[in-house]
């Protein structure tokens, strides 16, 4: 939101202090858009006096009007938040049937808030600290079978640039474990053909170094060919840039997304896998050949061990279901065992 000062503050830290990305700042600023608007329609004489409606109908009903109507700065009722309000906002948010992974992220966005404005002696404490956060549904991130993958790798033609280009990326993407906003973060300069990594730029603009595979390297030479070639009669392709559309511009997130659809039902795969199941395909296969979960922490860029520690649950999954294809009767009486 523009008109308030102190998330202004907030999304600057954010993005030059934090170095969150553009993204990452403008969801933050979304959510307090969001929550700011509850609470000046909360504010307003029209929620207070209801009747036994739902906190979303009354937010609906009054919330546009009272923007134009509340003497009341953004600021000052942020600043003035209370529990209570805090407490409402994620009632009105499951009356709206938000998901519990979303109202557990918008809660989030209030906590690093707040927290801040307790940090810059905006507030003296913070109104969020004694709500918990909803518990979530575990799920186990999907990931693909060996020879699944190698039938997607595998489907992208060889023999002209642009299908050169979507077999490096798709090699890329599996052999690294990288994010698909670091995989179109990538320069030219950043793979190391010789020393067989590549410098990416992570979350926070960290940075690390990622292990890539031979057989990736080869097929990021023989798409650097044929876009080398293209980029010596289009004066508009970006020099810097690794991986480039047509125009020989940077390529976005969402092409890749668009690029890898395609391919999955070339492949004749579950079209609901994203760019990101190769990552979680990286993590799962690595673990069960062998690496310890230490290490794997460090090639995905996790900042914390609990993170990576999902895959651990994916691998014994699998342990238990060959076991129990192997030895059906065995399993059925060690069951409780698992």
């Amino acid at each position: 939101m523009t008109d308030s000062a102190i998330v202004q503050e907030f999304l600057n830290y954010l993005r030059f202090e934090k170095r969150f990305s553009e993204h990452t700042a403008k969801c933050y600023g979304a959510d307090l858009t969001q929550f700011s608007e509850f609470v000046l329609g909360r504010s307003g004489d029209g929620l207070q006096n209801a009747g036994p409606t739902s906190l979303a109908q009354q937010h609906d009903e009054t919330a546009t009007a009272l923007a134009t109507q509340t003497n009341q700065m953004p600021d000052q009722l942020l600043l003035s938040a209370e529990t209570d309000d805090i407490r409402a906002y994620l009632t009105m948010l499951n009356e709206k049937q938000y998901s519990k992974a979303t109202i557990a992220r918008k809660l989030a966005t209030l906590r690093s808030f707040y927290k801040f404005l307790v940090k810059r002696n905006h507030i003296n404490s913070n109104p969020v600290i004694a709500i918990r956060t909803p518990k979530q549904e575990k799920k186990l991130p999907q990931f693909l079978e060996y020879e699944q993958v190698k039938r997607l790798l595998d489907t992208p033609p060889m023999d002209n640039w642009l299908g050169a280009r979507d077999r490096a990326i798709l090699e890329t993407l599996y052999s690294t474990g990288i994010r698909v906003s670091e995989l179109v973060a990538l320069n030219m300069d950043d793979v190391d053909f010789l020393g067989e990594v590549v410098h990416v730029r992570g979350k926070g603009k960290k940075e690390r170094i990622a292990p890539i595979g031979s057989s990736a390297l080869q097929t990021i030479q023989h798409y650097m060919e044929f876009r080398n070639k293209r980029a010596q009669s289009n004066s508009n392709f970006d020099s810097k840039v690794l991986f480039v559309n047509k125009h020989g511009r940077r390529l976005s997130t969402r092409s890749v997304r668009r690029k890898m659809d395609k391919y999955l039902k070339m492949a004749g795969l579950d079209t609901s896998i994203s760019p990101h199941t190769l990552r979680h395909s990286f993590a799962t296969h690595m673990l069960n050949n062998g690496a310890d979960l230490r290490s794997v922490q460090e090639l995905l860029g996790h900042q914390s061990l609990s993170t990576t520690q999902v895959y651990t649950h994916l691998t014994t999954r699998k342990l238990k279901e060959v076991y129990e294809n192997a030895h059906p009767r065995e399993a059925d009486q060690n069951s409780n065992d698992w």
